[in-house]
């Protein structure tokens, strides 16, 4: 039987290792059960650093890329975040433990119902998660101190900007089908700043300010292409 505390524990030694260093952050890793947000048949993965299937196509982002994203918002406790593209739910889980308020916005309808049940399962009161087009933000509720993107954008969607409040951060990958860099943009008093944080890989941003989804017959294996 898999002794998933000790593999935890791993985890995070690992996350240090290769750079991680804000406590809270490697705190919340610690704390949050990743095995919860993974598919039966993968539990026994669910704390290597490796991206696994969670059904529609999609996937949980590798440990490491979740807590590098996680990093590079800075939280400190007391902000609103906007995080699009719930997934299995457990970026949101540890978005929970970091920031005052989560809201979380999911475009397939299962995965948003099990990443509901599953914090509901933890315990994490905090988050909200919407069913919606997470590529134009969450407007009723911005502006927002923090927004992260999940999902790889072949552009930064533009209304993500204009929902974010005066010093807040959005983190988003942006680049092709094949690979992302990883942008950190401020908002600051006299416009934005932009930072490149290196290449990643995710799945593709669906949505107005994403990409289009087209489905081949009745196959989940998406056809993507670049809104024009």
């Amino acid at each position: 039987m898999t002794n998933f505390r000790k593999e935890r524990e791993k985890m995070v030694g690992d996350l240090k290792s290769r750079g991680i260093t804000n406590q809270k952050v490697l705190g919340a890793f610690s704390e949050v059960p990743r095995e919860y947000f993974v598919d039966d048949r993968y539990k026994d993965k669910a704390y290597a650093d490796t991206p696994l299937p969670i059904g529609e196509g999609q996937t949980i982002s590798q440990p490491y890329t979740t807590a590098f994203m996680t990093q590079l918002l800075d939280l400190k406790g007391d902000e609103r975040v906007l995080e699009i593209g719930t997934g299995s739910g457990y970026s949101s889980a540890i978005l929970a433990k970091l920031g005052k308020e989560v809201y979380s916005v999911e475009i397939i309808p299962i995965l948003a119902t099990k990443a509901r049940q599953v914090l509901q399962r933890l315990a994490i009161h905090n988050v909200t998660i919407k069913l919606s087009d997470g590529s134009v933000g969450l407007r009723e509720q911005a502006p927002f101190d923090a927004i992260a993107v999940t999902a790889g954008a072949p552009e930064t969607p533009k209304p993500l900007i204009g929902q974010l409040a005066k010093g807040g951060r959005l983190v988003v990958p942006v680049g092709n089908n094949l690979t992302q860099s990883m942008l950190r943009i401020i908002k600051e008093e006299g416009g934005i700043k932009m930072e490149n944080h290196g290449a990643f890989r995710f799945v593709p941003l669906v949505g107005e300010f994403g990409w289009k989804l087209h489905r081949k017959g009745k196959t989940s294996r998406p056809i993507i292409f670049k809104e024009k």
